[in-house]
């Protein structure tokens, strides 16, 4: 069995020192999907829903939430990000959101991209629940990461 690197040699939690490790570029997209009423998508595409604009405030949360994870997840370190962009595609029933996070580091950036997408979701939950509260955020998932000592990885299609 391999080592668990967030236990200590006691069993307790511990962040992973990784003052060792040489920086690499890194980078990692996310992606998840909020689905939702025509009324709603047509608002937000139309950008007269009720609190406003909608995807400029989802976009800032987006890149806001990858800045804050440390201060979110449990154990992640605090990392000094490079670039966060959050991209916006409209599908039928919904909107996917794309979370790209870079930076030249010592861990990996993972966490950050996905929540990013997370809070992004959430925001536009929050800005469109007015016009639809049953809208549903789902989907939310690692599309691609570079960088590091395991090297790049995609999701499988």
């Amino acid at each position: 069995m391999s080592k668990l690197t967030h236990l200590d040699s006691d069993g307790n939690a511990r962040m992973v020192d990784v003052g060792a490790k040489a920086a690499t570029a890194r980078r990692a997209v996310a992606q998840g999907r909020i689905t939702m009423s025509a009324e709603a998508l047509e608002s937000i595409r139309d950008g007269n829903a009720p609190k406003g604009d909608v995807l400029a405030a989802a976009r800032i949360a987006g890149i806001m939430a990858a800045k804050r994870t440390g201060d979110l997840i449990p154990l992640c370190h605090p990392l000094a990000l490079d670039a966060v962009t959050v991209d916006f595609a409209f599908e039928d029933g919904g909107l996917t959101v794309t979370v790209a996070a870079s930076l030249t580091g010592k861990t990996g950036i993972e966490m950050e991209a996905l929540t990013g997408v997370s809070v992004a979701c959430l925001t536009i939950y929050d800005m469109a629940k007015a016009l639809d509260k049953s809208m549903v955020i789902e989907g939310i998932r690692l599309l691609s990461k570079s960088g590091g000592k395991s090297g790049d990885w995609h999701a499988p299609a």
